[in-house]
């Protein structure tokens, strides 16, 4: 996949397959678009342009309040595309004054003159411009206009409702791996380098790694202990992580720190990947560290019993 960012010397694409959008979690939902883009560009032996915006809109439109955590790193989210064989990703930088930009003029200045699209594919909900102004209704209607050819895509929906970030976003602040994970199609990630911790896991014959996220805008999953997998210079393994503040400890503070089956190497100031699959328990202050002790041997068990059944 090409990145491209130079806006004034984009190339001349050929009978180019377009579609816009955010894309925070590349999830279910995103994909639908995704594929059926795909599929219009192989009929058609053109090429497959997204089109996104750095940073995300609601982290500069003041109307939006509280700033958006992103479900994935803006790094990440160019994987997954790349991933799914996309061709060309264009990244427009998004500003207040871009933002007043009335949709008219972003689809004919960009989306017909500049890129001369051969067909833009859009979800049901999508809308373009200032203030949202531009929907699916006007959109056609103009297109028709411009000569330009647009296609809809009908939402997805598991368990009755559609697939979203927003829905993807309260699962995980409810704790809820396994409905964020069946919406976004993979596993939950937090990515981030070693830190130092207390040693206290060594301690309690539980070493763990405690990570550093790797982008201070990154959506972090409820409080609780959890199933994982560890991802570290390629390899794969299971692992129970925790999220939170370690009540049992006392001026303890937030943490997010895994323990690695079958691994002792030391690797401060690596960078690891910590998959969640499953969630355990909602974390507990136990009377004493021996306790804390014997309910970690417990989460263990657990945790390798699941993650077995997982791999048969």
């Amino acid at each position: 996949m090409e990145i491209h960012r130079d806006l004034d010397h984009l190339p001349v694409f050929n009978k180019p397959i377009v579609t816009v959008g955010t894309f925070d979690g590349v999830h279910l939902g995103h994909r639908q678009i995704i594929n059926h883009l795909k599929e219009i560009a192989r009929k058609i032996q053109g090429e497959t342009i997204i089109i996104t915006f750095e940073p995300h809109p609601r982290l500069v439109l003041p109307q939006y309040g509280v700033p958006v955590k992103l479900i994935t790193s803006t790094h990440r989210k160019y994987q997954l595309l790349s991933e799914l064989g996309i061709d060309h990703l264009i990244v427009l930088p998004f500003t207040i004054e871009f933002s007043m930009t009335p949709w008219e003029v972003f689809i004919r200045e960009f989306i017909v003159n500049q890129l001369h699209t051969f067909c833009l594919v859009v979800g049901y909900d999508h809308r373009f411009g200032h203030d949202r102004e531009g929907d699916h209704l006007k959109l056609q209607s103009f297109a028709h206009e411009l000569g330009l050819k647009v296609e809809e895509v009908p939402p997805l929906l598991i368990d009755g409702e559609e697939v979203s970030s927003t829905r993807i976003r309260n699962a995980l602040h409810a704790g809820n791996i396994r409905l964020a994970n069946s919406l976004l199609g993979y596993a939950y990630t937090i990515s981030g380098k070693v830190i130092h911790g207390n040693r206290l896991g060594h301690q309690l014959g539980f070493p763990t790694a405690n990570i550093l996220a790797d982008d201070r805008l990154a959506l972090i999953a409820a409080n609780g202990v959890y199933i994982s997998k560890v991802e570290y210079k390629g390899k794969i393994y299971g692992g129970m992580s925790n999220i939170g503040v370690r009540p049992t400890i006392a001026h303890s503070s937030f943490a997010i720190e895994v323990h690695i089956f079958d691994f002792n190497d030391e690797i401060y100031d690596e960078v690891i990947n910590i998959s969640f699959i499953d969630r355990l328990r909602d974390e507990i202050k136990f009377d004493s560290l021996e306790q804390l002790k014997n309910q970690l041997k417990k989460d263990k068990i657990q945790a390798q019993s699941i993650l077995e059944g997982i791999q048969r």
